[in-house]
């Protein structure tokens, strides 16, 4: 199973972050990363927390034969078709698009799999339950449900 978690707080060019979203899952499509499975579009605040607007978030699972690196190549080029630009991190996004999981692989190059820092975040880990409620971390072993009860405390994620 290949995961990527979705985020936007900005608007882009599609519109605002919800329609960025869903205008970022027919860019994904065009680049050959087909949709197998979306989990609800959440609504998070940012971390860490600050004056930025909240976040629109989601999980999809995806099929590509497309290899991990060349896999977030494709995912930074619809970013950028979007107009996100990498300047610092925690920034707010026009869109965000991060790869968690490829077929349950353990790598410590780039990309890091599994997604280093999965675990600690309720915007991830609650769409990823909507589409996958069995998923194991592949590193640690953890279930899901597990790492959803040892989330830090103060993530405020509703659904949509």
């Amino acid at each position: 199973m290949i995961l990527i978690a979705m985020g936007a707080n900005l608007p882009s060019v599609a519109g605002p972050p919800q329609q960025t979203l869903e205008a970022a899952l027919a860019a994904l499509a065009e680049a050959g990363i087909a949709l197998e499975q979306r989990s609800a579009w959440y609504r998070s605040a940012p971390l860490p927390a600050g004056d930025q607007p909240w976040y629109v978030n989601g999980v999809i699972s995806v099929a590509t034969r497309l290899a991990p690196v060349e896999l977030l190549g494709a995912l930074h080029r619809v970013e950028a078709r979007f107009g996100r630009v990498r300047r610092q991190r925690n920034e707010p996004r026009i869109l965000d698009l991060d790869l968690l999981d490829y077929n349950s692989k353990l790598r410590r190059e780039t990309p890091v799999l599994p997604h280093p820092r999965l675990h600690e975040r309720a915007f991830v880990l609650l769409p990823l339950a909507d589409i996958a409620p069995d998923w194991r971390h592949p590193a640690s072993g953890a279930s899901l449900a597990a790492l959803i009860a040892a989330l830090p405390p103060g993530q405020v994620v509703e659904r949509l």
